[in-house]
């Protein structure tokens, strides 16, 4: 498996950096928090990023992408993990893209995958349910079927990107009990659909998430994605796919926050002497470093085995978010540390670094999850 870029990944990925370094630093992502923007992210900027490509690069020529992988994606989020640029990427493209694209009929494919590679279109994927925690089979929503359509009702917390989206792609039952992997079937709901409440929240590093809630939603045969009561091998491998996206994220986040301490160990003075110079602040900046290029080596290998098709992908997109969500709050822990004082104030943006790394953590399942994930596909 080979884990260098090659010289088309290398332009990608200076690009999205250097995009990113001069279009959304820190102190936008503190305006948009400071402001309470209702959508937590700019739909100008979103275009923009359409415009570059990025939001076509892993759909199919067919559908208007550019038919491109996993491992160009990771470059992109790990640019946008720098600059903690909440546009909504891992719900429109990783989530609720990917599930059309997948097995989306036709019709709704011409509706919707167009608006969404040119930026034009926000969805979201609602697939968690209070008390589910990360098992995407913890569904109490349900469908049932009247006539040719279905009436929804039900809860969905934590909706990434769900106020003011488009639409909605929710997972409900139709068939078989709670825990149960198939009778699980999703559901596009545009906006505005009558008996469908988005409320806004916020998380604590800000971003928008949503609760939605479901009375009496009637939605027609022909808006349902992928096949009845099959929908939940799908929205598993969206999953899988959005998580190895997000460990790209935190890949730059977890850089960055590295970079900006390294940064300050050269240039802090204390007793006339750069505090970079200490012995135990250096071993310390040689395990965030150590930590950080084992998850680029992670994230790389499961970016390339999804590519592949690898028999070994779950194991390594397991390995690769446990590895990330466990270096990212190391990272931003010693970097407020190695910080002092001023590591604490919300006036330095280390803290949002630090913030965003507990909830990527908690996003697809924390590093407990994914090493019990990992033992179990390992026979243990």
């Amino acid at each position: 498996m080979e884990l260098v870029l090659n010289e088309e990944q290398t332009m990608l990925d200076q690009t999205a950096k250097n995009f990113i370094k001069d279009n959304s630093p820190i102190s936008r992502m503190r305006k948009l928090r400071d402001d309470g923007d209702p959508l937590g992210y700019s739909k100008e900027m979103w275009k923009k990023m359409a415009e570059l490509g990025w939001t076509s690069i892993l759909f199919s020529e067919e559908d208007g992408g550019m038919g491109l992988g996993m491992a160009e994606v990771v470059l992109v989020t790990e640019a946008l993990g720098r600059g903690l640029a909440p546009e909504p990427f891992f719900s429109t493209v990783m989530l609720a893209g990917q599930a059309l694209s997948t097995e989306g009929s036709p019709e709704l494919k011409e509706q919707w995958l167009g608006p969404i590679i040119e930026g034009e279109k926000v969805l979201a994927m609602a697939y968690q349910e209070k008390g589910g925690r990360f098992d995407i089979t913890r569904i109490k929503t349900t469908a049932k079927k009247t006539g040719s359509n279905y009436l929804l009702n039900g809860e969905k917390a934590q909706v990434l990107d769900g106020f003011g989206a488009d639409a909605i792609i929710v997972s409900a039952r139709t068939s078989g009990k709670d825990s149960d992997l198939e009778g699980i079937t999703l559901f596009l709901i545009p906006a505005g659909t009558p008996g469908m409440t988005v409320t806004r929240q916020w998380r604590l590093d800000s971003r928008n998430i949503a609760l939605v809630q479901l009375k009496d939603v009637e939605v027609a045969g022909s808006n349902i994605v992928g096949t009845v009561e099959k929908g939940g091998p799908l929205l598993s491998r969206v999953i899988d796919q959005a998580t190895v996206a997000l460990c790209g994220e935190m890949l730059g986040g977890m850089s960055a926050a590295f970079d900006r301490t390294l940064g300050y160990l050269k240039e802090r003075v204390q007793f006339d002497v750069v505090i970079g110079t200490f012995q135990a602040l250096k071993h310390r900046a040689a395990r965030m470093f150590m930590e950080i290029e084992l998850s680029r080596s992670a994230v790389m290998a499961a970016a390339r085995a999804l590519d592949e098709n690898n028999a070994n992908q779950e194991i390594l997109i397991s390995t690769a978010k446990a590895r990330c969500s466990e270096a990212y709050i190391l990272v931003t822990n010693e970097a407020v540390q190695m910080l002092g004082g001023i590591g604490m104030t919300d006036e330095e943006d280390t803290g949002f670094f630090m913030k965003r790394a507990r909830a990527a953590e908690m996003t697809f399942g924390d590093a407990a999850f994914h090493r019990d994930r990992f033992a179990t596909l390992k026979g243990f």
